[in-house]
């Protein structure tokens, strides 16, 4: 039994998330930790909403209200998505909190008072008509590396390489078109290169592990050949304070520095809601533990170079050496889990162009396991993938309903007609021996997919096993048996059928829960096969609003260990079953025109 810190990016505040966003973080982490947990792991997953930055700031202007009151409406609505697609965090928080902002400023003094921050003089993007910093990732203009236009300033998405705004050519303002002014300014930054030694060997060990996935190794690696001090601090007065500049109350530590740290703050947090101050420690502290990061892969940089710097500056592990705080030396991520993009009918995802699908529109129409299973079978796991109505459709209706569905309706169905309940089986045949052993020999196989992230390959996995069966039920034909001198192999056929489904249904929960419930109660179980996460509305640990009021906020969490263990089961003869309900909804083709018109439309 190990720790696993199931470590899931943070959906920015901005706006509501669509599918392209939860394909990347949502629900491969999900379908990770459920399994883990099932495998008998202890597992803390843990995220939250990101909420500081310009881009707040940009939006809540726009709509006319505060960055608190826009960052509050945007954080229910993700935690109501978010809870709606089944995804089993312990904590789902937000960065607003008191316990966030005490836990990075913690970080903060320690990387610094160890030396790995550094105060330079550098040139600021300013907006000349309002005077508001402009954040790098708001300015675009031509890569001088490459030359490709659209380049923004942080990054080249063309060429991969870290840039600075005043590396681009002709900037620009994303927000209104204008000609950013330069501006000479303090800031605290991140000494990269003195812990780019460390931070290479950290690599180099990851990568002799051969469990990372290979683009992101080379992604990460990539990124060491132009190692600098980044900028930690901004001109803005929306975010956390800077330690030591208490004074300056127009800078704050940039979100780069914020954000990451919220895997250890959710962590706090949790353990002191659950009245153990201190239970965090065990998958931070603990060396034996192990941390999985899921995220996109326009996030790798922050969790392979960004967010390992910071932990080890905070160890004292880097060129200048140092001692780490009260928080004690803190575990590296194991792994950095990273998926590819997906795309909607071939075209990038962009909300500002209406090529988008929210997970709650979404969700208003579709089963969320038909979403999941769609994301866990044809998502951008190694590779980009493109979400299409057509393949949407042709999924669901082929391979949940026609498949899995149709297996888990007609056992139920002929059982219920002919016995009532479980029957007691006759003499195995061969060909119920082979039915069973496979299934009992998928656990393994699609466990050990699972745990080392081949989550595609997993769900093939016991998709074809669901074809198993379904090949059972037209090979032995118990739908014929209808003469009394063959109800005790009806009996047979029908038992291990039910027990095949049984199982098949253990190994399809972590992937679709909600179905995985339902089809539990078909076969006289109590439908808690699969936890589901919860919404708790709670007050903030630590601080008010401005006029003195409660903080409160809405988390994520559940009781996830009552969970059954993967390994194969039996089932219990006498186990009453009724006629069924179909659990999966069969989609009319026609929807394929609509939807391809409704966001046509846009």
């Amino acid at each position: 039994m190990s720790r696993i810190l199931s470590a899931v990016a943070w959906p920015y505040a901005n706006g509501p998330r669509h599918i392209g966003h939860v394909a990347g973080f949502g629900v491969p982490s999900d379908v990770f930790s459920r399994y883990m947990r099932m495998a008998g792991h202890e597992v803390l997953m843990v995220s939250g909403t990101d909420e500081h930055g310009t881009p707040i700031l940009v939006a809540a202007d726009e709509a006319g209200i505060t960055a608190r009151q826009l960052a509050d409406k945007n954080n229910r609505l993700i935690v109501e998505d978010l809870v709606a697609l089944g995804l089993s965090y312990d904590l789902f928080t937000r960065t607003t909190t008191g316990n966030h902002y005490q836990t990075v400023q913690k970080m903060f003094e320690v990387v610094r008072d160890n030396g790995y921050m550094l105060v330079q003089t550098t040139r600021g993007a300013i907006s000349p008509s309002n005077g508001r910093t402009l954040p790098d990732r708001y300015i675009e203009g031509t890569c001088p590396i490459c030359g490709t236009d659209g380049a923004r300033g942080d990054q080249c998405d063309s060429c991969g390489n870290q840039l600075d705004p005043t590396d681009l050519i002709n900037p620009v303002s994303r927000i209104n078109g204008e000609t950013p002014k330069f501006v000479e300014t303090d800031h605290y930054f991140l000494d990269l290169p003195a812990l780019a030694k460390a931070l290479e060997a950290w690599l180099d060990d990851r990568e002799q592990s051969g469990t990372w996935r290979p683009n992101v190794i080379k992604f990460s690696k990539n990124f060491l050949e132009d190692v600098r001090p980044r900028a930690m601090t901004r001109d803005i007065d929306w975010g956390i304070p800077v330690p030591g500049w208490e004074d300056q109350p127009g800078k704050r530590l940039y979100v780069w520095f914020d954000a990451v740290i919220g895997y250890l703050s959710a962590s706090i947090e949790w353990a002191r809601r659950t009245g153990d101050p201190e239970a965090w420690r065990k998958w931070w502290n603990d060396p034996e533990a192990l941390s999985y990061y899921f995220m996109g892969k326009d996030n790798i940089v922050f969790h392979s170079q960004i967010w390992p710097a910071e932990l080890i500056g905070y160890n004292g592990k880097g060129d200048k050496g140092g001692q780490p705080g009260d928080l004690g030396e803190l575990n590296l991520p194991t792994e950095v889990v990273s998926s590819e993009f997906l795309t909607m009918e071939g075209k990038k995802f962009a909300s500002s162009r209406g090529i988008v699908i929210y997970v709650r529109d979404m969700l208003e129409r579709y089963q969320a396991d038909a979403l999941r299973y769609f994301i866990s079978a044809a998502g951008p796991e190694n590779s980009d993938a493109d979400f299409t109505w057509a393949e949407f459709v042709r999924r669901t209706n082929s391979e949940l309903v026609a498949g899995w569905g149709n297996l888990v309706n007609r056992t139920a169905a002929m059982i219920a007609k002919n016995f009532g309940e479980i029957p007691t089986p006759g003499p195995l045949e061969q060909i119920d021996e082979d039915l069973l052993k496979a299934v009992r020999d998928g656990f393994a196989e699609v466990g050990d997919l699972i745990a080392h992230h081949r989550q595609k390959a997993a769900i093939a996995q016991v998709m074809r096993l669901v074809g198993e069966a379904n090949k059972y039920v037209t090979v032995t034909e118990p739908f014929k048996m209808k003469d009394e001198s063959q109800r005790e192999r009806l009996a047979t056929v029908l038992h291990t059928l039910a027990t095949a489904v049984v199982n098949l249904n253990l190994m399809l929960s972590p992937f679709l829960p909600f179905a995985a419930n339902a089809v539990d109660q078909v076969f006289g179980g109590e439908g808690k096969v699969a936890p589901l996460p919860q919404i708790e509305e709670v007050t903030d640990l630590d601080i008010t609003r401005e006029d003195g009021s409660p903080l409160d906020y809405p988390i994520i969490t559940g009781d996830y260990t009552q969970v059954p263990t993967w390994a194969p089961i039996e089932v219990t003869v006498g186990t009453p079953i009724a006629k069924p309900k179909p659990v999966f909804q069969k989609l009319d083709e026609a929807i394929i025109e609509e939807e391809l018109e409704r966001y046509g439309n846009k």
